[in-house]
Formats: structure tokens, sequence, C-alpha cells
């Protein structure tokens, strides 16, 4: 078994560039192996007990199942994190989220006079890769984030606590009639990457997603594309301090329906922020003074 056989089992169902990829993330990740070390053949020199578990991850893969779950982590801005088929794997968008974020809030202050830490939730927070990203690299904050899963806050407690990055971790559904009783004007941002693909748009996704990432963090109602942005946006509405900022990624078919719902929902300044693709994917609004 070589690097060029292995590629040509997962032809059949990736590109080859794509398939080459994640021959080279998997021999990575897994094996230790650089490019180097596949060139000169240490593939095939692997010892045979190694060679058989490259055989069981490349029968996962000839499934469908994702290489990040395949191999247990995901890159998300420059960090490993931990995955598994109970989260979402975190996605390059998501990341440009969080560096929104933290751009417009990174400011220099007086170490001497800090001013009172950012106070942050994270809804539906699945690997914690937006609440350990911003624990890590927003000054002076302080994260919390929910989740309605108890397997996912498990993921996000063992990314949390791998990195060193403080974040209180709770089980909370944010559709929940009683969410509404949180302590008022708590936070200063909330943020949220909540499920929001229509459940008609199935057809149109790649079958790893749909055989492998959790329905319950992807789908919505056909009738109801914008559940999730208008319970978190109610919620924000008292649980924001004044000009605290809400911060969604989101479904670019219903980026114009949201926009004007928040703005008649009485959110300033919305804004509507295209991803690297040229999509409109993330909306930011300012609660009301």
């Amino acid at each position: 078994m070589n690097y060029q056989q292995l590629v040509a089992d997962l032809t059949p169902f990736y590109e080859t560039g794509e398939a080459k990829a994640i021959v080279r993330l998997l021999l990575e990740e897994r094996f230790g192996l650089t490019m180097a070390d596949i060139v000169c053949g240490k593939v095939e020199a692997m010892a045979a007990e190694r060679q058989a578990e490259l055989r069981t991850m490349m029968d996962r893969l000839l499934t469908g199942e994702p290489v990040q779950y395949v191999i247990g982590t995901a890159d998300f801005m420059g960090r490993q994190f931990v995955v598994a088929p109970g989260v979402l794997i975190p996605r390059p968008e998501t990341a440009e989220l969080c560096a929104s974020i933290i751009d417009r809030y990174n400011q220099p202050y007086c170490a001497l006079q800090p001013p009172a830490p950012l106070k942050v939730l994270d809804v539906g927070t699945g690997s914690g890769c937006i609440a350990v990203t911003l624990a890590l690299d927003l000054w002076n904050s302080d994260v919390c984030a929910w989740d309605i899963s108890g397997d996912a806050l498990l993921i996000a407690r063992e990314n949390a606590q791998r990195m060193g990055a403080k974040v209180n971790l709770e089980l909370h559904d944010i559709l929940a009639t009683d969410i509404q009783s949180t302590t008022p004007q708590r936070f200063d941002i909330i943020v949220s990457n909540p499920p929001y693909i229509c459940k008609k748009e199935r057809v149109t996704m790649e079958r790893h997603v749909l055989d492998f990432e959790p329905s319950i963090a992807l789908f919505v109602p056909n009738d109801n594309p914008l559940l999730f942005y208008h319970a978190i946006a109610r919620f924000a509405a008292h649980a924001l301090k004044p000009n605290g900022l809400l911060a969604f990624e989101i479904n670019p078919l219903y980026a114009a329906e949201l926009m004007t719902w928040l703005k008649e929902n009485e959110w300033n300044q919305v804004e509507v922020k295209a991803d690297q693709f040229g999509k409109q994917r993330f909306i930011f609004a300012l609660n009301h003074a």
C-alpha cells in the first residue's frame, strides 16, 4: 500500500486534488509523515500494525466519512479542535466571523487599569470553536457557551481544556420558553452560527455532510428558515447590554429577509457582510441604547 494507491482508492469519490489532500492530511496528522517522507517511500515502510490502522481509516473514508472525523481533529484558525460526529466540522466562514469580532473589539488598554471584561455568549457552541477562539484571542473577555447537546458540550470542554481557554459551558435550549428569564443586560456580545439550512436544500448537499454531520446542527423547517435567528435575537434584545453586539453566521438565501426583520425589531446599525467567497454570510447588529 503506497501513496498513489491510497489516492486512487479515493478518486471515485473525490476529485484527484481533493483525494490527494485528504490522504496527505491523514498521513501527516495520524502517522506523522511529511510529503518528503511520502516521496521517500515511508508509507510502504510502515510496520504491519500501522499499515492495518491506515487501512481501517481508509475504509472509513471510503464510506464517505469526513477526514476530520476519521483523524479526530479539524483545523480552525491555526488550532486543532477535537471533532466527532456529534458536532459540526468547523468551516472557514466561521473563522471569518470570529476574526470580525476580534478586529472590532481588540483595542489597546492599560494593564494597570483594565476595562471591565467583555462578556460573550456563544449560542449553539458545538465543538466550541467560536467560544474557545474568542476566549483566547479576544482580549479581556469572559466567555460563556451554550448548547442543547450534552455530547457537544463534552467535546467543547475537551477543546477548552486542551487549549487552556476559560469558557463557562452550559446546557440550554434557546427555543425553550423559559430562556428569557436570564439576567437582563448581561452580555456585551452574543454570537451564533445556528442551524440555517432548510430541509429542501438537502438535495444540493454532499453525501459526507448529510450522512455524518449532526442534522440537529444543520437543518431548520422549510416553512421557518429563520427560526433560530428570531429566537436568539428576541433573547438578545434583553440579554445584551445597550449597544451590545449581535453577530450571526447566516444562510445567504435569507440575508435580506433577516436584515429587514432585525431593523423592524429596533436593532441598530444592521450590517450584512460577505464571506471570502462573496456570499452574504454574516449579519451584525447593535442592541438599542
